[in-house]
């Protein structure tokens, strides 16, 4: 009897598919998960009869006398404190629901930060954006009332001691000693059910990335993913993977070995002046990237947020030059988030975009005309189109889906982007795909979510599909948006190079 293979593009398909894991669970559910907000609606029939948000699903399986077990990333509170609030009224939010749920309800939930800190020089070097952060917390925090302050700093633990309360109940920053940075997250998302099923990939639970395969919302408000529900071998390692990553990376356990779960890991460098970043521990997604793609023969197929290390951009350019019949489609969001829906560019989404045209035009030079570089783009025309939020005159569709497919014999799906953060930095999880037909019914479903319906056998044959999907951008991009065929769209590499900045002295890694 075949394992349970099955995959779940955008969170119209996968929020569905959650909810009634839950529903099914009979004794207990371990999951990590970089955003779960219990404020998010349910969407399925099934979970709709128990009430309206997760809050009144998560009471309703804690009364069921199922054990739920979760871990809820926490967040650097200067460098993402908007993050780090939402995390803190999560675990807020769990706890009334354990206590909604009555006395005999079983629920762990750990806000996690991650261990690793910034060196000690690499503080000092950047102090004058850390007291910048400090100055700008405290002008939100004293723009508000006692009362309000009060109730904000509930949310915001950690900046507890960054900051110093002065007797009138105002905030100014604690510039000794030299605020903790913490460079690195726990970016996974996964979920184990009674250990025998998994639910893994790149999306976490909140309203913002509930998007539907018709990616009809406003530019900003897209979000195209890609979730497996899995049962097998893997299930087992993830399960023993989230019962010790915290240890693993706090130093105290070492690493579960593992065949078919893929992780990222690293710990706290124990005598740190100099570095950035944390020691790391694992790297089995990336070295199972260069696995897959070592024995692919015809084509590599990439979903990804961000293209960015440039070690595995030069590993696939020799690649391709050792191999004249390799070929590649990467499809990428016309811009990054932090880009392309904000006021203006951070200097860090700057260099990000720095790295990825510096990865692409590696790629561009090995394959020549055997790679395809798409993006997506609702078939809808634009009322602005100053902005990168928009590709080729129509509102873009935000990619954040980390699945890698080669040939029709392996395939990735995982929380990981192809960058330096996500490959050596983050705690991030992943399966490995090794059965044909589950390769198979991924590359169908991933295919036909971009493809027009009834698109040829040329688009799905391994060794014609790169022109197939080249022309038909192309020609997409000739046309009027609400003329076009499906969802591909070149991507703009000039565009990115337009908003790219070098940052001296910052590690890959940082982005």
């Amino acid at each position: 009897m075949r394992s349970t293979f099955i995959p779940l593009i955008t969170a119209q398909e996968a929020y569905p598919a959650l909810e009634r894991e839950f529903l099914r669970a009979e004794r207990e559910i371990w999951a990590s998960f970089r955003i779960f907000d219990p404020s998010t609606r349910l969407r399925s029939d099934e979970a709709q009869a128990v009430g309206e948000t997760w809050f009144d699903l998560i009471v309703h399986t804690l009364r069921r006398g199922i054990a739920l077990n979760i871990v809820i990333t926490d967040f650097d509170p200067l460098a993402r404190p908007a993050l780090h609030r939402l995390t803190w009224r999560s675990v807020r939010a769990l706890i009334s629901a354990e206590e909604i749920a009555g006395p005999e309800a079983r629920l762990s939930v750990v806000p996690a930060m991650h261990p690793a800190r910034t060196g000690l020089l690499p503080r000092l070097l950047f102090w004058p954006v850390i007291v910048s952060k400090q100055l700008r917390a405290c002008r939100w925090l004293n723009r508000r009332d006692e009362a309000r302050r009060m109730a904000a700093m509930r949310d915001l633990p950690g900046l507890k001691d960054r900051l110093v309360q002065r007797t009138n109940g105002r905030y100014r920053p604690c510039l000794w000693p030299l605020s903790l940075l913490y460079p690195a997250t726990h970016h996974q998302k996964l979920a184990v059910f009674d250990r025998s099923r998994l639910y893994i990939g790149g999306l976490d639970l909140n309203e913002r990335r509930y998007d539907t395969r018709d990616h009809d919302l406003p530019a900003d408000e897209t979000w195209h993913d890609v979730q497996v529900l899995v049962e097998g071998p893997a299930v087992a390692e993830a399960q023993a993977h989230l019962e010790s990553f915290l240890k693993v990376t706090a130093g105290e356990e070492a690493p579960p070995r593992n065949r078919r779960l893929l992780r990222t890991l690293s710990g706290r460098r124990r005598h740190n002046l100099f570095r950035f970043g944390p020691e790391p521990l694992v790297q089995e997604i990336a070295i199972a990237h260069e696995h897959c793609a070592r024995r692919a023969r015809r084509l590599i197929y990439v979903e990804t947020q961000y293209f960015r290390d440039l070690k595995f951009a030069r590993y696939l350019g020799n690649l391709a030059m050792d191999n004249p019949n390799l070929s590649m489609i990467l499809i990428l969001p016309g811009a990054p988030e932090e880009i392309a829906f904000a006021r203006r560019a951070v200097i860090d989404a700057r260099f990000g975009e720095f790295l990825q045209s510096r990865a692409l035009r590696v790629l561009m030079s090995a394959f020549g005309r055997r790679l395809f570089i798409g993006g997506a783009a609702q078939p809808r025309r634009a009322k602005a189109v100053n902005g990168r939020d928009v590709l080729h005159g129509a509102p873009l569709v935000y990619i954040h889906a980390k699945v890698s497919i080669f040939d029709e014999t392996a395939a990735i799906v995982s929380s990981a982007n192809l960058n330096g953060r996500s490959l050596r930095w983050d705690s991030e999880a992943g399966v490995m795909i090794p059965d044909r037909d589950d390769v198979r019914t991924l590359r169908r479903a991933v295919f036909a979510h971009w493809l027009p319906k009834g698109a040829g056998d040329a688009f799905h044959d391994s060794a014609r599909a790169v022109t197939a999907w080249r022309r038909l951008a192309l020609e997409n991009a000739r046309k009027a948006p609400e003329d076009r065929q499906g969802f591909i769209l070149p991507y703009d590499v000039k565009a990115a190079e337009k908003d790219a900045a070098e940052v001296p002295l910052v590690p890959d890694e940082m982005v």
